[in-house]
């Protein structure tokens, strides 16, 4: 029988009721790494359109892991506290609460978007950036001194990964994902341009994967077997004209993290330089990244990019081209999303009884 958008899907011993996530999308609302309403709001009010997955944004693993000061973090277990009512909250819509778990290395201490996403000085509030390489982002202006990771400290940073994933299932989260795209950390150890380490770190394919094969090993040893773990990855840097990293080893390294028990990769791509060509930004212009990978390894995958239709998302489905329609810009446009696909696809869906009387009637 043919998936379609709104059939189950089961990861391991987790039920999901549907085939769309929200993807994660950073809100820059927090202050000291707290969720606060802002959160409970954005993310609950998805948990009602009744989206299957309901993701957070990118959720901090340390202080300086952070993008922004305003960016929501795991690395305390006050934090893990502020985020338990978002979790029960999401829960009791009959969806899904996922965390992902995040990094940003060279790419942190910056303003918000709507702030210029300007370097922010130690002094100012910010913190010097770590990364593999002294491979700094290429900002037009003076930026904080970035801080090359040693062999000892990137073991610190498998540890706090893991000590997240620890504080994220206390706070009820049912699905961890690591984030290993868009230029971020761990990203920045994939790929050529950004990692020129010469340990066991840098160098050939086994050794800028390692780290993030270890990442995940930490997260799914402490995450219960019966819980699914998912793995963000950027499919290419989109920098064609030079060594990177590119969707040859995309396909690799799913399959290393599908040994590892991985059993979902987040299928995105770029991010890592503001150099990047990217081919194309129409309506699922990603999709063919995540549907090779599929292909190539057999490992579920969720599709993202420009997924604004409920039909489009159910061709992705149906068609077998990815097992989750992962949903971004559409969910903030419409927090009910879900709901209106089930009604544009002639599917009973769930309304809240709150708002029952407001269901169309076919």
């Amino acid at each position: 029988m043919t998936d379609s958008l709104f059939s189950p899907l089961s990861l391991r011993e987790t039920e999901v009721s549907n085939r769309i996530m929200v993807s994660p999308m950073c809100q820059y609302s927090s202050t000291d790494g707290f969720a606060n309403d802002w959160h409970l709001v954005h993310l609950g009010s998805r948990a009602v359109g009744g989206a299957g997955i309901v993701m957070t944004e990118a959720t901090a693993v340390s202080p300086e892991g952070r993008i922004s000061p305003n960016d929501l973090g795991i690395w305390s277990d006050e934090h893990a506290d502020a985020l338990e009512r978002i979790t029960s909250f999401v829960k009791s819509m009959d969806s899904i609460p996922a965390i992902q778990l995040a990094h940003a290395g060279r790419k942190g201490s910056k303003s918000r978007p709507w702030d210029g996403s300007d370097p922010v000085f130690p002094e100012d509030g910010g913190w010097n950036p770590i990364a593999p390489s002294d491979v700094p982002w290429p900002y037009e202006s003076d930026a904080p001194e970035l801080h090359e990771l040693t062999t000892e400290e990137v073991g610190d940073v498998v540890d706090d990964f893991r000590a997240a994933a620890e504080r994220a299932l206390d706070a009820g989260f049912e699905i961890a994902e690591v984030h290993a795209a868009h230029g971020y950390l761990l990203h920045e150890f994939l790929s050529p341009v950004t990692n020129h380490r010469d340990d066991e770190y840098g160098g050939s394919f086994e050794n800028r994967t390692r780290i993030v094969r270890e990442v995940t090993e930490a997260v799914r040893e402490v995450w219960p077997d019966d819980k699914p773990v998912f793995v963000r990855i950027s499919a290419t840097d989109w920098l064609d004209d030079r060594d990177s990293w590119d969707l040859e080893q995309s396909v690799q390294l799913s399959a290393d993290l599908a040994d590892l028990g991985v059993d979902l990769v987040d299928v995105s791509a770029g991010g890592l330089h503001p150099d990047q060509e990217i081919p194309s930004t129409g309506p699922g212009y990603q999709v063919p990244y995540a549907e090779l990978i599929r292909e190539e390894t057999g490992v579920r995958v969720g599709a993202v990019g420009g997924i604004r239709t409920a039909r489009h998302a159910d061709e992705i489905v149906r068609n077998g081209r990815a097992d989750l329609a992962i949903v971004g810009r559409e969910h903030l446009r419409d927090p009910y999303f879900a709901l209106h696909a089930a009604g544009d696809l002639g599917v009973d869906a769930a309304w809240p009884p709150q708002y029952q009387r407001a269901v169309p009637r076919r």
